[in-house]
């Protein structure tokens, strides 16, 4: 390779392989279905440079290596099982120095029938997507990232959005009670990455989720602003869970806007605060990262 030229980032594997994982507890059956993909970065380029394929690693070896450790050592979250291939690579291959392991999990629960947990029936349940992600080099402690994508939530009131800026752009008029509607997406990063109980975690995000956008079901919790609303999940995340080092949230609205029924003056109507019009785009986007620690010390921006 040219002197004056310098990698940036370089890496290669098995993109979108498929598992499903049955573990059978005598009559009780569990389910875990990952898309996981591998990415392996190797000491020696020559494989770029010389088109010398010595140390590669097949991906298709790659995939199935994903397939006989699902075997071997089972499956339970896509955390443990990412951390568990990022290990077996380092330790099988001395001459690949860093191994990034993403998963998606597919969101099935066990069905409910007459009133009982099924033994080995599941429903499809997409209310958001479990992703994790796991970056790891050798002698270093692995990065491990967890993801949330996909969960819409709407709430009919207890939201407002009023006195910001006013100049001759506006057009926006004061909403003091609005229709709030968003997709959560949300990622966290761990500072440590042995005794997590992930499952447990992620359980306790969705939580936190829901509390801070929906509020108790009586009365509900007002959220004068998006933002408001994602610093809430974000304070009480790093409040309840000390192995989050820290946490982007991002809520895009939602907008519904009433319908002006009042043109219609024969069958319309002056007020109207039941028919909205569902309106996905152009749309604003909220974002923040916060973080417990100093953000030059953070090991990896979310």
């Amino acid at each position: 390779m040219n002197k004056n030229f310098k990698w940036v980032e370089r890496g290669y594997g098995k993109n979108s392989i498929k598992l499903l994982h049955v573990r059978r507890d005598s009559a009780v059956h569990s389910i875990k279905e990952f898309v996981v993909s591998t990415q392996l970065t190797l000491a020696s380029d020559k494989d770029y440079i010389h088109g010398d394929n010595a140390d590669v690693v097949a991906t298709d070896s790659q995939k199935n290596t994903v397939y006989i450790l699902a075997k071997k050592h089972g499956v339970t979250s896509p955390e443990d099982f990412a951390l568990l291939l990022c290990s077996h690579f380092l330790a099988k291959y001395p001459h690949v120095q860093e191994v990034v392991i993403t998963v998606d999990a597919y969101p099935w629960r066990r069905q409910v029938v007459e009133g009982r947990a099924h033994n080995h029936s599941f429903i499809y349940s997409p209310e958001c997507l479990h992703t994790c992600k796991v970056d790891q080099k050798r002698g270093e402690e692995p990065l491990v990232t967890t993801g949330l994508e996909g969960m819409r939530v709407l709430k009919t009131t207890q939201s407002a959005f009023v006195n910001f800026v006013s100049d001759e752009f506006r057009t926006l008029p004061d909403m003091k009670d609005r229709i709030f509607s968003t997709i959560v997406s949300s990622s966290w990063q761990y500072n440590k990455h042995k005794g997590v109980d992930f499952g447990k975690i992620w359980v306790t995000i969705l939580k936190i989720i829901n509390d801070k956008f929906s509020g108790p079901p009586d009365t509900g919790i007002f959220s004068p602003s998006v933002q408001n609303t994602v610093h809430l999940i974000q304070q009480a995340a790093l409040t309840d869970v000390p192995e989050i080092s820290q946490i982007k949230v991002t809520m895009p609205n939602k907008h519904y806007y009433t319908v002006d029924l009042s043109k219609f003056k024969e069958v319309g109507s002056k007020d109207n605060n039941e028919v909205f019009l569902p309106v996905d785009t152009p749309s604003g986007n909220i974002m923040a990262v916060l973080s417990r620690e100093d953000p030059c010390q953070v090991k990896s921006k979310l």
